[in-house]
């Protein structure tokens, strides 16, 4: 990713700061938490970005469960991908476990580091829900954009979704 035909934009949420990347094509690319900095790539354009923005914001009012917008994901092996794929897959208001993931991954339960460090590594955070996923104890661990903010979400959706959180969801 060069950055040449990239747009971005940043907004207000009742989660912080979030951020958008975008191709010339509107496909989302990436997206950030704490988005107060700017990228040292592409242009800043807050239209470019609107058709995110205005998901991102339904979904902060709870009444959307659902991102339907197109992205791109360029970076990962052939492991991550499949750990965001898996993650994508994940219900609203529900959560699993990074060994789960590995598990249906076909992987055993010492891939769920690995799957750990995927989620980390997930391009394209709160559209393919990493903060979803938790220890196989219930444990909040690891999230990019930090556990206060993982557990805010995962209490946000639990509300939304009118059930108490299930830290010990199946998948």
């Amino acid at each position: 990713m060069d950055g040449s035909d990239l747009r971005w934009g940043s907004f207000e949420t009742r989660f912080g700061v979030l951020g958008a990347v975008v191709d010339g094509d509107g496909v989302l690319v990436r997206f950030r938490f704490h988005a107060q900095r700017r990228p040292s790539y592409g242009v800043e354009d807050s239209a470019a970005i609107a058709h995110v923005r205005a998901q991102v914001e339904e979904y902060c009012a709870g009444k959307r469960h659902e991102f339907l917008l197109e992205y791109r994901i360029d970076a990962g092996s052939e492991f991550e991908r499949g750990v965001w794929r898996s993650m994508a897959g994940i219900p609203f208001g529900e959560t699993t476990s990074y060994g789960a993931i590995a598990k249906q991954l076909g992987a055993g339960p010492e891939a769920a580091r690995s799957v750990g460090a995927a989620c980390n590594s997930n391009p394209i955070p709160l559209i393919i829900p990493c903060h979803r996923v938790i220890g196989s104890d219930g444990a909040l661990v690891g999230f990019g954009g930090g556990l206060a903010l993982k557990r805010a979400l995962l209490d946000f959706e639990s509300v939304m979704a009118g059930h108490p959180r299930d830290l010990f969801a199946a998948s």
